[in-house]
């Protein structure tokens, strides 16, 4: 059984100006993702600046999630690491906040052989109970999870159902999904990537687009489940444009800014980000003009 299917939003994490993390935008985010028709919420991943937050700040912040969502959609928590043992504390804190799922990344900086990686992975997922998903973004963690090691995994371990794809190489997720047989559970981890993985046989995409457009998100996935195939291409094809734009640098840096231009958050980064540059801030705004959302 899937931990979703569809659109899931990898929500922001919003912040004060100085630099807390802001509960009360936080709720406006979680109720407009809602109301927008998102089928999850992924908390606590990239665009949720995990990185840069506490472990006290990242397990508070996955816990007023799931209180705030109440169990309306799936709450699936990231709780990866390069250590570990940090990923087992986490995983199992973010488990007894009452999550649906959690989101793994692969370790980043170490470069894991795919041993290290199947090793890494089958300590955490049997150190807690609830579904598992691995995240796969080897441009930011330098380490490729290869669809042989995946498909090993989810066969392997009972609670780890699937995988967010965001290496960007379709012929490596082809090769999943062959390998795969339908023991995984596919998800794009790149908005521009939707429908061709959907078409590949994944289930949905875990989403930055629909931090700003969470009923167009959820739309390009329902229509191609629907069989609108030429539907569901229209509407990923139309999003093009204002997916480049929230990836002109990089992720969370323009969502942020382009919820802060829809006056849903003041748009506060933790350092090492940025604020954006000027030149793609009126690209940005360009692009959500022309999408209607501005």
């Amino acid at each position: 059984m899937a931990i979703f299917k569809g659109a899931g939003v990898a929500v922001v994490t919003p912040m004060q100006k100085d630099g807390k993390v802001d509960f009360d935008k936080f709720r406006d985010v979680l109720e407009f993702q809602i109301r927008g028709g998102v089928d999850a919420v992924i908390v606590c991943g990239t665009t949720g600046e995990s990185s840069t937050l506490t472990h006290e700040e990242h397990l508070e912040v996955i816990k007023y999630c799931v209180d705030t969502v109440k169990g309306r959609v799936p709450v699936v928590a990231g709780t990866g690491s390069n250590c570990t043992e940090t990923a087992v504390y986490l995983s199992q804190e973010a488990q007894k906040s009452g999550v649906d799922g959690l989101l793994l990344v692969s370790p980043y900086y170490n470069k894991a052989t795919q041993n290290g990686l199947y090793q890494h992975f089958k300590t955490i997922a049997d150190s807690v109970e609830v579904p598992i998903l691995l995240y796969n973004v080897p441009s930011r963690t330098g380490c490729n999870i290869l669809p042989e090691t995946v498909v090993r995994l989810c066969r392997d371990v009972e609670n780890i159902v699937g995988v967010k794809e965001a290496s960007g190489n379709i012929s490596q997720i082809a090769k999943l999904a062959a390998l795969g047989g339908g023991d995984v559970d596919i998800y794009s981890g790149n908005d521009d990537h939707i429908v061709p993985v959907l078409a590949l046989g994944g289930i949905g995409v875990i989403s930055v687009l629909a931090n700003v457009a969470p009923g167009q998100t959820h739309d390009i996935c329902q229509r191609f489940f629907d069989g609108d195939v030429q539907g569901s291409l229209q509407e990923q094809l139309r999003a093009m444009e204002l997916c480049g734009a929230l990836f002109c640098e990089v992720n969370p840096i323009p969502v942020k800014k382009a919820l802060e231009l829809m006056g849903m958050i003041n748009g506060t980064l933790r350092m090492p980000l940025s604020e954006m540059e000027p030149a793609n801030v009126k690209r940005l705004e360009t692009a959500m003009k022309e999408y209607g959302l501005l």
